[in-house]
């Protein structure tokens, strides 16, 4: 059951997740290493993949712990409605604007303008099940991915922070980065467009149309992110050291 004046809430919360991430930007300004201080662009590459990694953290755990504290939603990813899922979405919309704008502002480059679309798809698809209280199961289910994202994030800081590839730390990291890629993320992804075409003749043409199309290029970017990181770690000759210009995406 939906609560009208507790859905009212959700603007809300994205707006003030939008200023948590950017005072924890600030405050990420004196912890940045000094390996990651070398030029203005690695400073501000560090502190945004730090703070990405904190909303994963955050957002990863949150969503499992949903469908734990309201088993109901995963029987209904339309209809059922839970306040903590709510909360997850909204501020999660919250984040990927905060991350658009910190991109937009800072960082306009190619891997940025890839990310930024991603951004642009997670925030309709989010925001349509944030405004509507409809679909919230199904929004906190690609919340799932941001489980694998923690372990996607510290390898770009390891790398930042200059980490061998041979170093015990980060070939544990390599293996629960594809451990959790393969089930958080590609399977995850999977199952949505599975149940999105099971599920066609329950949801509006609209919401049908845009959730498939994101769907769409959300997945294809991760397919390409998984081969590329694939190569790289497993595959690719082995050196002392990551090439510091390798290009690939950092989130979901």
């Amino acid at each position: 059951m939906v609560d009208t004046e507790e859905a009212n809430y959700g603007p809300v919360w994205s707006l003030l997740s939008v200023g948590f991430f950017g005072i924890t930007n600030l405050l990420l300004k004196p912890l940045t290493p000094l390996s990651a201080r070398n030029n203005r662009t690695q400073t501000w590459k560090w502190r945004n993949t730090a703070n990405s990694m904190l909303h994963s953290t955050i957002t990863g755990i949150w969503a499992l712990l949903c469908f734990y504290w309201e088993p109901r939603m995963a029987k209904d990813l339309i209809s059922t409605y839970s306040a903590s899922a709510h909360t997850l979405v909204s501020i999660s919309v919250g984040y990927f604007i905060y991350d658009f704008l910190d991109m937009a502002l800072h960082h306009r480059k190619r891997s940025s303008y890839e990310l930024m679309i991603h951004h642009i798809c997670v925030i309709l698809c989010f925001g349509l099940s944030e405004l509507t209280c409809h679909y919230i199961g199904y929004s906190v289910v690609a919340l799932l991915v941001e489980v694998n994202s923690i372990f996607l994030h510290l390898r770009q800081l390891l790398i930042i922070q200059g980490f061998s590839k041979l170093e015990p730390t980060y070939r544990l990291n390599s293996l629960l980065n594809m451990g959790t890629f393969l089930v958080f993320r590609i399977m995850t992804l999977g199952w949505m467009t599975r149940w999105l075409v099971l599920h066609r003749d329950e949801v509006p043409f609209f919401a049908y149309t845009l959730g498939s199309v994101a769907l769409a290029i959300i997945v294809l970017m991760n397919i390409i992110l998984f081969f590329r990181i694939l190569h790289v770690d497993f595959f690719a000759k082995k050196q002392d050291k990551h090439p510091q210009q390798i290009k690939e995406s950092k989130k979901d």
